[in-house]
């Protein structure tokens, strides 16, 4: 069995053909419990945060990789956001993969194999050309795809595949979304959880209305 395909078990066994699981609270270890409890207000373990820390508002993008409407946002509305509400301090923006399909998962995977310090510019390499990598109806092409954007980011093979290999770090990924996906009744990408209020894919005219309004400016 090629090993890179071991994530997709695992991504299978969690959301079924087309169906959903999610790991209730109950059935949860107690740590991912007390971090679940306040995913969307804290920064969790697998978050790698932008803007400020401390902020009074705070924004979690929940996208696809695989998901053409999460590219054309983060190419077009993110950048302004960015701009005008993160470099200024003014909030604090976590972005949180969706794991609709398998090669959202392992796109995922390997955006965070490089680090804090790569994954925000792998999002972008890999939104940029989600049209090449995700276009190929053979797994195996998949993989080998996103193996030569970790060569661009300046990553080896060896690095990705054992990324793309971590089974655990799959599942626990895995959980995360399906917990958050369940919380916050997320069905479609993107998504926006804006101090706990859910919103839609939505222009940078209403995003900076919005922001406004909890930010009193």
């Amino acid at each position: 069995m090629n090993k890179t395909l071991i994530p997709a078990i695992a991504v299978a066994a969690a959301i079924g053909a087309g169906g959903w699981w999610y790991m209730t609270q109950s059935d949860a270890p107690a740590e991912f419990q007390a971090a679940s409890a306040v995913a969307d207000t804290e920064i969790h373990p697998l978050d790698m945060p932008l803007g400020n820390p401390d902020a009074s508002v705070v924004v979690v993008e929940y996208s696809s990789l695989t998901c053409p409407h999460c590219a054309n946002f983060s190419a077009n509305v993110l950048p302004q956001i960015q701009e005008n509400f993160i470099d200024t301090g003014d909030i604090l923006y976590l972005k949180r993969e969706v794991y609709f399909d398998r090669y959202g998962l392992w796109a995922a995977m390997v955006a965070r194999c490089g680090g804090e310090e790569r994954y925000h510019g792998m999002l972008e390499l890999i939104y940029q050309t989600q049209d090449t990598w995700a276009s190929a109806s053979d797994p195996a092409q998949v993989a080998n795809n996103l193996r030569r954007l970790g060569r661009q980011a300046g990553m080896s093979d060896e690095q990705v595949n054992a990324c793309l290999e971590d089974s655990d770090k799959a599942l626990e990924l895995t959980e995360f979304y399906q917990h958050n996906s369940e919380t916050y009744g997320i069905r479609a990408t993107p998504s926006f959880v804006i101090n706990g209020e859910l919103h839609s894919n939505m222009p940078y005219s209403e995003f900076e209305s919005i922001l406004n309004d909890k930010l009193g400016s």
